[in-house]
C-alpha cells in the first residue's frame, strides 16, 4: 500500500488549511497514487511558528538525548525498509533493490548523526593578550533551518538535511519533492515514533516557488539547505542573501570519468554500466561523459555498449529488473533532446535512443560514441540513462576536457598505475573523486561541489558542522 499523504506541523499529521492537491503518480504505469495537500500561507506560518517555538527546548536538550532519538528512528527505519523501499519504487520508479538499499542507507545516516552530534567540540585557545585569562571557542546551532530537496532520492537526500539539523539541535522545516513525498514523510514517522517533541521537525509541501520564497524571507529562517537544479540554487541563494542566511547548495553535476588504457576493459565497462545507469541515471553524481584513452577506446565501446543492450528495463517492482523509468514525462522529453542534437552534430548512436512502449515513463539505456565537444549532451547535465563516450590521446587532453566545464561535483577515473592514481586525484577540479570506484558517498565522508556545483558539504563531520556557529569566549580576571 502507498503512504497516507500528510503534512506535518508543529507534531500533528494534516491536510492543511487549504483545498489544493496535487497528484502523485507511479512513472512505470501512470496512475494515480495519491492526493498531496498544498500547503497554504496559514501552513507555512504555523510551521514556522513551530519550529521557533521548539528551537530553544531542542538546543537545550543534551547531544545524548538528541542522539537516543536519532538512533531509535534509525533502528524503526531498518524494521520498516521493505515497506518504505516499495513506496519509494512505486512513486519514484528505480527498482525495488535500490530503494532498499537507499532506506537503509537513510538510517545508518540518521544513526552516524545520532553518534556524532555529541562529538560538536569546542576549544580551548591560548591568549596572547596578558589581561586574557582564557578564549574559549565553542558550538551553537545556527536556528531553525528551512531545506528543500528534490525527487531522484526520496529517503537519502532529506535524511542527510534532517540528520544534520536535528543533531547540531536545529529545528527544521522541509519541503521535498511533491512527485516523492513518501520517503519524507516516513522518515518524519519513524522520528515521531521515536520520541522528537513536536515542532522540531516540520514537513510541508506545495508550489516549490511559493513555498521557498516565503520561508527564506521569514526572520524566523537562519539557513537555507538546498539539494537542486544551478538555476535554481543561484535564485535561491539570491533570496537568503537578503538576510545574510547562511546556505549549503548541493547543485549539478556532468561528472567526467576518465578510462585510461592500463585497465581491465570488461571490469571498467561493467562498473561504468552500472554506475550510468542506476537511478535511470538520475544521479547527481552520476557518470556522465565517458573520456578513454585511444588504445583502448574501440574495446572500451563495444564492451559497454553490449552491457547497456543487457540491462532489463521494466516496473522496479518486478524480478530481475535492473533499471526502471524515468521519473517523469519531462524527463523522456528532455532526453529525446540531448541525444537527437548529439546524432545530428555526429555523434555514433550505439544503442537505445528511443522510448519504450507508450505506458509509463521508459527509455532505453543508450550509448552514444564519437560524441562531438559541442554538442549540448557534453556541456548539459544529461540527468537520464545515456552515456556518451569520447576519446583522448595524453593524460594533459584528458585533464581538459574532464575539467572545461563549469560543474565540479564528481569525477572519476579509473587506472592501474599508483603515479597516474595520484596524479589525476590531484588534477580533477571536482568536490569529490573516486579512483577506480564509482562509491563517493558515505554518512562519515563529506558531499559536496564546487565551481557551480555549489558549496557547502552534507555527510561528515563537514555535515554537522553546516548547522552550527562558531563563538568566541573571552575571560578576563575580576572587575
Amino acid at each position: 500500500m502507498y503512504a497516507k499523504l500528510e503534512m506535518l506541523i508543529d507534531g500533528a499529521w494534516t491536510q492543511g488549511t487549504g483545498k489544493r492537491r496535487e497528484k502523485v503518480l507511479n512513472p512505470a504505469n501512470e496512475q494515480i497514487l495519491g492526493e498531496l495537500p498544498v500547503a497554504e500561507r496559514a501552513d507555512l506560518d504555523a510551521a514556522l511558528a513551530a519550529a521557533d517555538a521548539a528551537q530553544a527546548a531542542w538546543a537545550a536538550t543534551l547531544p545524548k538525548e538528541r542522539g537516543r532519538i536519532l538512533r531509535k528512528a534509525a533502528d524503526l527505519m531498518r524494521e520498516r525498509a521493505e515497506e518504505i523501499a516499495r513506496q519509494m519504487t512505486m512513486e519514484q520508479g528505480k527498482p525495488l533493490a535500490e530503494s532498499k538499499l537507499e532506506a537503509l542507507g537513510g538510517a545508518d545516516i540518521l544513526e552516524w548523526y545520532a553518534e556524532e552530534g555529541r562529538r560538536a567540540y569546542g576549544r580551548v585557545i591560548a591568549p596572547s593578550v596578558p589581561t586574557v585569562l582564557r578564549a574559549m571557542m565553542v558550538k551553537e546551532p545556527v536556528g531553525p533551518v528551512a531545506a528543500f530537496t528534490p525527487w531522484n532520492f526520496p529517503v537519502v537526500t532529506p535524511v542527510r538535511k534532517i540528520g544534520g539539523a536535528l543533531a547540531a539541535g536545529c529545528t527544521l522545516i522541509i519541503k521535498p519533492s511533491e512527485e516523492t513525498p513518501a520517503g519524507t514523510i516516513a522518515i518524519a514517522q519513524a522520528l515521531q515514533d521515536a520520541g522528537l517533541p513536536k515542532g522540531v521537525l516540520n514537513v510541508v509541501f506545495g508550489v516549490p516557488a511559493e513555498i521557498s520564497e516565503y520561508l527564506i524571507a521569514s526572520d524566523i529562517i537562519k539557513k537555507i539547505s538546498f539539494t537542486g537544479s544551478i538555476p535554481v540554487g543561484k535564485h535561491l541563494t539570491r533570496l537568503a542573501a537578503e538576510g545574510m542566511k547562511r546556505v549549503t547548495m548541493e547543485l549539478g553535476g556532468h561528472g567526467p570519468v576518465i578510462v585510461f588504457d592500463d585497465v581491465d576493459v570488461e571490469k571498467v565497462a561493467a562498473m561504468s554500466v552500472g554506475g550510468k545507469f542506476r537511478n535511470a541515471g538520475q544521479v547527481c553524481v552520476s557518470p556522465t561523459r565517458f573520456i578513454v584513452q585511444d588504445k583502448l577506446y574501440g574495446d572500451f565501446v563495444d564492451a559497454f555498449t553490449a552491457k547497456a543492450k543487457a540491462l532489463k528495463v521494466g516496473d522496479g517492482l518486478e524480478n530481475g529488473v535492473q533499471m526502471g523509468p524515468l521519473a517523469n514525462a519531462r524527463r523522456l522529453d528532455a532526453i529525446d533532446g540531448l541525444i537527437r542534437d548529439a546524432v545530428e552534430s555526429g555523434a555514433k548512436l550505439k544503442t537505445g535512443g528511443e522510448r519504450i512502449g507508450n505506458n509509463g515513463f521508459f527509455y532505453a539505456p543508450t550509448v552514444l560514441a564519437d560524441v562531438p565537444k559541442e554538442s549540448r549532451i557534453m556541456n548539459e547535465e544529461p540527468f537520464g540513462p545515456v552515456a556518451p563516450i569520447t576519446r583522448f590521446e595524453s593524460f594533459d587532453e584528458a585533464v581538459h576536457e574532464a575539467n572545461r566545464l563549469p560543474f565540479g561535483l564528481a569525477g572519476y577515473a579509473f587506472t592501474n598505475s599508483a603515479e597516474t592514481s595520484a596524479k589525476i586525484g590531484g588534477a580533477l577540479k571536482t568536490g569529490l573523486v573516486g579512483l577506480n570506484s564509482f562509491v563517493i558517498a558515505m554518512p562519515e565522508t563529506p558531499f559536496g561541489g564546487v565551481k557551480e556545483s555549489g558549496y557547502g558539504s552534507e555527510g561528515g563531520i563537514e555535515g554537522l558542522d553546516a548547522y552550527l556557529s562558531t563563538k568566541l569566549v573571552t575571560q578576563s580576571g575580576a572587575v
